[in-house]
């Protein structure tokens, strides 16, 4: 790379980091909360997502770290499991299975999924992101964040929270804080200067600064309006280097002979590797300059960084799409953007603990609403409504799955509504039938598979007594044994009925035995 490419590259991945990394702290702490673990392993886990899987990918700007999708499962197994420290070598297993997974290749699977259902899931996130947020822009902070499920752990759903935050939970201060940090990201989202150094302020940065700034002010001309601790970002605080390192953990590999770590680490790779796969293949999607990832590469390295985040006491790390997407708008470059988020937490969390506990989550809120809203802007639900219904139906049954559930429950149900979509095309019409005068055309339009015998046993009940048949498969590349069984009834029946029969298309060469003896009247073309 040129050294003016480096320097320009190095420019923008550096405020974008930044982003990242505010977007990924109250998320780190929200899922580890959630999921039922101490909340310093949800950092780890992002410090070893950023560091260790941003090393390791070849993604361009994917983000991992510990992901909502996998509380639920975390949560279970923490419980089943004797020990955290069990459920630890669970996670460091989970990476090895990764590995292998990488091996075998299974990475292709990701090409599976229609882009309907990964536009869907963008698309739920970012609603999501807002509702959830809405409580703590006005003042309920009693569901953690970063929690996608519609149930929530304080006993609310994502709407009921809403309710009952409007009704009983208004802070103005933190609506003030909220309502001004949304202003000016959007402001700032219009009016962003594209030359001179300001055009590297990040504008999330300012938000939580200001943030910071009005709530201190707030306890010195109108205490009423501070927000108290519970409102505040809550981070570990060491007050040593002993201290710090005392907040790791190590897996109790004593436990490696009991069935149920086995159980939980084949669960956690299964759907961390799904939920990477498709957060990957999301974010290949957003990227400004197409890049594809391979996918099989990432894999491995997802399954480096659960190896390396078990090892000293960190939840499983996922590719995370609203990391990712805040990557993407904050206009990153390259994977440095990921490396170096990872270790702006790492700072954080040893360096300045204090500062970040001035944090309001209503700053956060506000980058957060942000973030959401460009996942999931009017424009996206207009572009997939004018592609047909083909499309829009399962976008859209995939955002309310996913609004309803949570996100691998969501995505399940959007694969199977794309899938039926996919199946009814293959019912459509694929064997045409033309007739002038004697002479009749039936046409194959696509490949023939079982689901097409009844079409094509129809069109050739038609042909009349004494009629010259042209049989065109040449627009097909394949044309499965049933068919051809049909195909070959009809040729030995011809001769009886006088009629002519012409076979035009190569296939009809590579689908032997379409005509073991030729008969009478019967040619190729």
């Amino acid at each position: 790379m040129a050294p003016s490419s480096f320097l320009s590259t190095w420019k923008a991945d550096l405020p974008a980091s930044i982003v990242v990394a505010l977007v990924a702290l109250p998320l780190c702490l929200g899922v580890a909360l959630a999921s039922g673990a101490p909340l310093f392993s949800g950092l780890i886990a992002g410090i070893c997502g950023g560091i260790i899987v941003g090393g390791l990918s070849k993604s361009p700007l994917s983000v991992s770290g510990p992901a909502a999708g996998l509380t639920v499962i975390v949560f279970d197994a923490i419980q089943r499991l004797p020990t955290f420290e069990a459920f630890l070598l669970a996670t460091v297993l989970a990476g090895v299975l990764q590995l292998l997974f990488s091996v075998t290749r299974s990475g292709v699977l990701s090409e599976f999924v229609p882009s309907s259902v990964i536009t869907g899931m963008l698309a739920a996130i970012g609603l999501i992101l807002i509702l959830k947020q809405i409580p703590h822009a006005i003042g309920y902070d009693g569901g953690p964040e970063g929690t996608f499920e519609f149930g929530q752990p304080d006993g609310y759903n994502t709407f009921s929270a809403i309710w009952y935050a409007l009704v009983d939970k208004v802070t103005p201060g933190a609506i003030i804080i909220a309502g001004i940090g949304l202003a000016f990201l959007f402001w700032w989202e219009a009016n962003k200067p594209k030359h001179g150094p300001l055009r590297f302020l990040p504008g999330p940065l300012v938000v939580v600064v200001l943030g910071v700034v009005l709530n201190l002010l707030f306890g010195s001309v109108a205490p009423s309006l501070q927000l108290q601790q519970e409102h505040l970002v809550t981070v570990p605080v060491a007050e040593s280097l002993g201290a710090f390192t005392s907040l790791f953990s190590v897996p109790d590999f004593g436990a490696i002979g009991n069935p149920a770590v086995w159980t939980t680490a084949l669960t956690l790779a299964i759907v961390a590797s799904l939920e990477s796969l498709l957060s990957v293949k999301a974010i290949d999607e957003l990227d400004p300059q197409r890049r594809t990832t391979d996918k099989n590469w990432e894999l491995m390295a997802q399954g480096g960084g659960n190896i390396a985040s078990g090892l000293i006491g960190g939840l499983p790390v996922t590719s995370v799409i609203v990391r990712s997407s805040a990557n993407v708008g904050a206009n990153a470059q390259s994977k440095a953007s990921t490396i170096m988020h990872g270790l702006w937490l790492l700072l954080s969390v040893l360096l300045i603990p204090t500062v970040l506990n001035l944090i309001p989550l209503a700053a956060l809120a506000a980058v957060l609403i942000q973030t959401g809203y460009k996942l999931t802007s009017p424009k996206l639900f207009a572009e997939r409504f004018k592609q047909g219904w083909t499309q829009f139906v399962p976008f859209v049954a995939t955002i309310t799955a996913i609004l309803f559930t949570d996100l691998l429950i969501g995505i399940v149900i959007g694969l199977g509504v794309g899938f039926v979509f996919v199946i009814a095309r293959n019912f459509r019409t694929a064997i045409t039938y033309a007739q002038r005068g004697e002479d009749v055309l039936i046409r194959a339009r696509r490949n023939l598979y079982f689901i097409h015998k009844v079409e094509l046993q129809r069109e050739l009940g038609r042909v009349p007594d004494g009629a010259n048949v042209m049989i065109d498969l040449s627009s097909t590349n394949y044309v499965d044994l049933d068919n051809v069984d049909i195909i070959n009834a009809f040729i030995k029946g011809a001769s009886y009925r006088d009629i002519t029969v012409t076979v035009r298309g190569d296939i009809a060469e590579r689908s032997a035995p379409l005509i073991n003896a030729p008969a009478r009247g019967v040619r190729f073309a």
